[in-house]
């Protein structure tokens, strides 16, 4: 979405990355900041090699400001802050692109699609991406982006926060689970 609230982006991070006593070293998690002023930044934090962050949403909250103090670099460098944590210049636009050419299966998480859950043993791709929105509904203009480039998938019919849905796909990939992408 546009302007969204930082507390729900960093309750984001918290269920993308954190365990209850360590960090989700297959996880990545990409912020797309794009209502502020100046150009859209993207903030990716990737389990494997973060170091330094805290399960604490003040504590993510002030390493996201701290990377803000840091002028937007050009859409698709990534800079590294410090291990873990990059940022660049683009938008979900930009992420699409990226995940294409690495091969990353794009699911969109939308409560009036298909059920993610699915029927069956099929074996899952290598690398899978989730776009969910913040406290807002994508825009027309990303959910067209969005529909063109990747599934629709719902985690149930209601519409629950974004932190809830990554502990529930995570449940799901954790367990097995036979997921309908």
């Amino acid at each position: 979405g546009g302007a969204g609230r930082m507390d729900v982006l960093m309750r984001a991070v918290n269920s993308a990355l954190f365990l209850s006593h360590g960090i989700r070293h297959d996880s990545h998690i990409t912020l797309h900041l794009m209502g502020g002023p100046g150009p859209a930044r993207r903030i990716w934090f990737d389990g494997s090699r973060l170091q330094g962050l805290h399960s604490d949403e003040r504590a993510i909250a002030g390493q996201v400001n701290k990377v803000l103090q840091h002028p937007v670099p050009a859409i698709g460098q990534l800079v590294e802050i410090w291990p873990g944590l990059w940022h660049s210049g683009g938008d979900i636009s930009t992420t699409i692109a990226e995940w294409s050419r690495e091969n990353v299966t794009m699911v969109k998480l939308d409560a009036d699609a298909a059920s993610l859950k699915g029927e069956g043993g099929a074996e899952l791709p290598e690398r899978i991406g989730f776009f969910l929105s913040d406290d807002q509904p994508f825009t027309d203009d990303e959910n067209s982006l969005l529909g063109k480039s990747m599934e629709e998938r719902s985690l149930g019919s209601k519409w629950i926060q974004g932190h809830i849905a990554i502990g529930i796909v995570h449940h799901l990939l954790d367990e097995g689970a036979s997921i309908n992408i």
